[in-house]
């Protein structure tokens, strides 16, 4: 199951809180326990000093006596603070136990523990030497003090700091439960409005007012996505149009030229001239066909295959040879001028169609007589293929969609019998200048049209 953005912030609130607290709890509880240490330290060194002040004085059997005696009034009845006083000498000798205190351990500054049998817990010690006096020998005196209360302290502390932060800790969870819902209100917003979308409202884009910095991006990137897939369906539909108008006409005239044939009975000569411009018409279909299916690739990404290093000006002169019969025929000739030894990476059967269909659109709109150049240049580190004719001028508003599908200037340019004469040929001179890298360009002007095609010297 898939958790919310809200439960992950909520989620990494409380582990962000519970870490917090923690380490604040672990770092209290270390100060206490050195403070506490440190108390207890003070206080029996504070009682050592005034024990061991009135033991100097007592250097005979009589100040021993009252020494043990006042040992007895400071020791309370629960035990928490013991004294003892080790001697080499049993008469200056004074509590219980005390093979057990000699065997405790004590560090260098005198401090030290022991563990009673009759307590459950361990005492903190410490021993001060006093020197020799009178009859009383040198002896140790042992102060011993209960640590129950300091731990108890100390559990007490640790059970009242789990108990706040567990209350903190949820504390911080139910509030950033709020703050994740203020501040995602408005990704539910753009969510919300995402979801009217309709496709009977393809213009329609997110808001992007009162949007916090870190979503315009998500916005902006979005309503260029909207924008875009606006833009591809409304070629879609113009395409299927444009499809189906360019269909229907030869379609027609052969769905047309069959009744006729077949309203009365035909000799052999007549139905031979109707299965011929039947076949002229399917030829123009499987051709157009062929175009769609091509561009179709293209616009899927497919890129040029088999590429190799080629002189353009070589691969145009072969397709100029393909229209030889039909340049004398209107007397034209072709010029191929520029960089006549320029190499490019490039498909040749792709490169040579694209020229084929600029060549075929400068044949059909120029005069009997003209003139054709194939101009090759080098341009921002591409090489442009340019071919330009004498003819009619084409109008500004025109030149940004000559290379559309099935985009004509007027109706009464083409439909000679030229083939390619469907409105994909420039098209496809697009889509082969994408596959090599490249871009397309045409300026019309002076009686000249000049239309361009460019393709990468190198693989993409």
């Amino acid at each position: 199951m898939k958790s919310s953005l809200k439960s992950r912030l909520v989620l990494m609130f409380a582990v962000a809180a519970a870490a917090t607290f923690a380490l604040t709890g672990v770092a209290l509880y270390g100060v206490l326990d050195r403070q506490l240490d440190r108390i207890q330290q003070d206080a029996l060194r504070t009682t050592a000093h005034e024990v061991s002040y009135s033991l100097t004085r007592s250097g005979d059997p009589e100040r021993w006596g009252r020494f043990k005696a006042k040992l007895d009034t400071l020791t309370p009845a629960d035990g928490s603070l013991r004294f003892w006083v080790l001697s080499d000498d049993p008469a200056y000798e004074y509590g219980k136990g005390l093979a057990d205190v000699d065997r405790l351990e004590r560090h260098a500054d005198g401090f030290g523990t022991i563990t009673l049998p009759d307590r459950e817990n361990e005492l903190l010690t410490i021993t001060v030497t006093v020197e020799a006096f009178q009859q009383r020998p040198r002896v140790r005196l042992i102060v011993g003090m209960d640590s129950a209360p300091y731990a108890h302290t100390l559990r007490y502390f640790l059970w009242a700091m789990a108990g706040l932060s567990l209350t903190a800790i949820l504390l911080v969870g139910l509030l950033g439960f709020w703050v994740a819902r203020l501040g995602l209100r408005p990704l539910n917003r753009l969510s919300a409005e995402a979801r009217a979308l309709r496709p009977s409202a393809l213009s329609q884009r997110l808001s992007m007012a009162a949007l916090p910095v870190e979503l315009e991006d998500l916005a902006t990137s979005f309503n260029g996505a909207l924008a875009r897939l606006e833009g591809a369906y409304n070629q879609l539909e113009d395409f299927n149009a444009d499809v189906a108008h360019e269909l229907r006409t030869p379609l027609t005239n052969l769905i047309g030229q069959t009744q006729v044939a077949l309203s009365r009975p035909r000799g052999s000569g007549e139905l031979r001239e109707v299965l011929q411009s039947n076949l002229e018409e399917l030829d123009r279909l499987r051709a157009m066909v062929n175009d769609m299916l091509f561009l179709a690739r293209a616009d899927q990404g497919e890129a040029a295959t088999g590429r190799i290093h080629a002189v353009l000006a070589d691969e145009v002169g072969k397709t100029v040879e393909f229209f030889e019969f039909l340049l004398d025929e209107a007397g034209m000739r072709v010029r191929i001028q520029g960089e006549r030894d320029a190499v490019a990476l490039i498909d040749t059967a792709l490169f040579r169609r694209a020229v084929t269909n600029l060549l075929q659109n400068a044949i059909q709109y120029s005069s009997a007589g003209a003139e054709i150049t194939v101009d090759i240049e080098r341009r921002d580190g591409l090489l442009e293929v340019a071919v330009s004719n004498p003819g009619p001028p084409i109008a500004p508003e025109h030149l940004p969609h000559l290379f559309q599908r099935f985009y004509r200037v007027d109706a009464a340019r083409g439909g000679d019998g030229v083939e390619h004469s469907h409105g994909l040929g420039l098209a496809i001179v697009k889509a082969v200048a994408a596959m090599h890298g490249g871009a397309v360009s045409a300026a019309s002007g002076g009686g000249v049209t000049r239309v361009a095609f460019s393709v990468g010297t190198t693989a993409a």
